[in-house]
């Protein structure tokens, strides 16, 4: 079982909370606020009431126990600045912290944030791609350039096979995935595409649109 520190009880680091409690994680919550910290605690396997930014504090939670530390806090960037340098620093083995901006990304990572999480950033870019087109059900971003997107089969695939429709030499896409009533399973090369199926495609966005006719 997971261990996770998460320092910020307001609405993203409860809301975290009730996620990673859902998913069997042990978690230590931490806030200075007594009402966000009584109001997580079903959720949580320990919480305490303290200030971040003391590294006596921090060097009490042990926080180099944990397999993860979560800095959620985002109504003061000095004290998430400083949170996530002291856990650094008292050896903390993995620490993910919250953005607002990508100046305040940028200085997260400068100043030893492992990861950076841009909530406001992170959602805008699934709705406005989500709904550029009805064929795009959802999708995942990657680094480097790639996705993977649940993708409506296009008309001009019916009744035809993947290797008839040859899209990974013509477009640099991979099909990797069938969803068919419920369904989901690998296609076979024999396999003809029918009205209602779905495919889960990976390759670069601007590929992947061309490939499935998206403008």
């Amino acid at each position: 079982m997971k261990s996770v520190l998460i320092l910020g009880a307001g609405n993203f680091g409860s809301m975290l909370a009730r996620q990673m409690n859902a998913k069997g994680f042990e978690i230590m919550i931490v806030d200075v606020r007594e009402g966000l910290i009584n109001a997580v605690m079903p959720f949580v396997t320990d919480a305490q009431i303290g200030d971040c930014t003391n590294p006596s504090f921090l060097r009490t939670l042990g926080v180099d126990n944990y397999d993860l530390c979560v800095v959620t806090i985002c109504e003061n960037f000095q004290t998430s600045l400083e949170t996530t340098s002291m856990l650094k620093d008292l050896g903390a083995r993995r620490v993910i912290s919250r953005a607002k901006n990508e100046i305040q990304e940028k200085f997260l990572l400068r100043n030893g944030a492992d990861e950076v999480v841009y909530p406001e950033k992170q959602v805008a870019l699934r709705l406005a791609t989500k709904y550029a087109s009805e064929q795009i059900l959802d999708f995942i971003q990657f680094d480097g350039g790639y996705a993977i997107y649940e993708m409506a089969v296009p008309e001009d695939w019916f009744g035809k096979t993947l290797p008839q429709l040859d899209v990974r030499r013509k477009y640099d896409v991979n099909i990797i995935s069938l969803r068919r009533d419920g369904i989901v399973t690998v296609p076979r090369p024999d396999e003809a595409f029918r009205t209602g199926d779905v495919v889960y495609a990976v390759g670069e966005p601007k590929k992947l649109y061309k490939c499935f006719h998206i403008r």
